[in-house]
């Protein structure tokens, strides 16, 4: 548990660095509004693509040997960047693409931890393991910091450390669960995605919680420095309190959802967001009130995610390894959609307004569509589970 912790933990770190730094990069590289937000989405995108194949590897090889390999490429890919340095758009996006290795860690970490405990605790051991995405905190308070000190070219050569440090604790210490899990190939993927509804009601659950989490943690910097004029480490501290507030409410929401059931934390978690994030797109009070509007809203989809993880191993659990690349690329998705589409919207509107109230009508309409399936579920796993859905 600890080791996928610890690994899951440095990968959201790196997998999140570029956002923390987007306003000093977009100055330099001289990146507008849409360009920026690119560039803080494209990690997201490649993480949520690459958890697919992740997924499938570690149901081959184990988890800790595909952790070891996708830790190993992303150290690689930031000692390039340090030692050669970023000097253009293309080159800050290969970059990204590179970075979203670390954000495919979700597939590692998650079945890593899962398979060694029983349902009935499994919303508990996925929320911890996968608390592993406050790593995002220390992105966002040291990163602009070391960025201003040093040059942001040297951050990635800094974040190597930890990184070298974490490889060899997760090559002493992870161990892979004692149970055979089933090779799984692309066929496996369409298998369940043609052959099973629930598996779209999952990832579109899960690209609101975890992809309203990633986005928001990816386009806050920007957003406070636009809105508030805040430079970048304040902007950087901000956007820390509030991913810390989604990142330890992560295993707390395991915690809730395996006493009261997913569904109904979800419910709860999806109806406050839709009116904290509807609130903050109206502009109501100054940054403080703002800020406070995003600390509760994060702390809320933290909740969610971890929810969404204490019901998949309930109706996945054959398939885990599979459905948490799934369900994974559908979050990363949701979040690449939000923090690219936040740009867009800000470039062509001026205004942050409309892209947080599109995203509080989703979380109303993902809110109205688990309503509708809450009893079925309920009805359905109740039978084979002895844990609360």
């Amino acid at each position: 548990m600890l080791s996928a912790f610890l690994y899951f933990d440095l990968s959201f770190m790196v997998w999140y660095l570029l956002g923390p730094m987007q306003v000093q990069l977009a100055a330099a590289l001289q990146l507008d509004t849409q360009q920026r937000a690119m560039m803080v989405a494209v990690p997201i995108l490649c993480g949520a693509v690459l958890r697919l194949f992740l997924g499938m590897l570690a149901d081959r090889i184990g988890a800790k040997r595909t952790g070891l390999l996708a830790q190993a490429l992303v150290i690689a890919a930031l000692a390039v960047a340090w030692q050669l340095g970023v000097q253009s758009f293309g080159q800050v996006l290969l970059l990204g693409l590179m970075l979203g290795v670390a954000g495919a860690s979700f597939a590692v970490a998650l079945p890593l931890a899962s398979r060694w405990y029983p349902p009935e605790h499994q919303g508990t051991a996925m929320g911890i393991a996968g608390a592993g995405n406050s790593g995002t905190v220390f992105a966002a308070l040291f990163a602009p910091m070391l960025a201003m000190a040093f040059g942001y070219q040297a951050v990635f050569g800094l974040a190597c450390i930890p990184l070298v440090l974490t490889l060899l604790v997760f090559a002493v210490f992870a161990k892979d669960a004692p149970v055979t899990t089933p090779r799984k190939h692309l066929s496996d993927y369409g298998r369940v995605l043609l052959g099973n509804r629930d598996s779209w009601w999952f990832m579109f659950f899960y690209a609101i919680t975890f992809g309203g989490f990633a986005g928001f943690a990816s386009a806050l910097p920007g957003y406070f420095h636009d809105q508030f004029g805040f430079d970048p480490k304040i902007a950087g501290w901000a956007t820390a309190a509030c991913v810390l507030a989604g990142s330890v409410m992560r295993p707390i929401g395991g915690v809730i959802a395996d006493r009261i059931g997913g569904t109904r934390t979800l419910l709860a978690v999806y109806l406050a967001v839709a009116v904290l994030v509807a609130t903050a797109g109206m502009g109501i009070g100054g940054s403080v009130a703002t800020v406070s509007l995003f600390v509760l809203t994060l702390l809320c989809l933290g909740a969610g995610n971890g929810a969404v993880f204490q019901l998949v191993p309930q109706r996945f659990g054959t398939d885990i390894g599979l459905m948490t690349g799934l369900i994974g690329m559908a979050g990363g998705i949701g979040g690449f959609l939000l923090a690219a589409g936040m740009g867009v919207v800000k470039q062509h509107t001026g205004s942050y307004s409309l892209g947080l109230w599109l995203f509080a009508g989703v979380a109303l309409l993902a809110w109205g569509f688990l309503s509708g399936i809450k009893h079925q579920w309920r009805n359905k796993w109740s039978a084979v589970s002895a844990a609360r859905v």
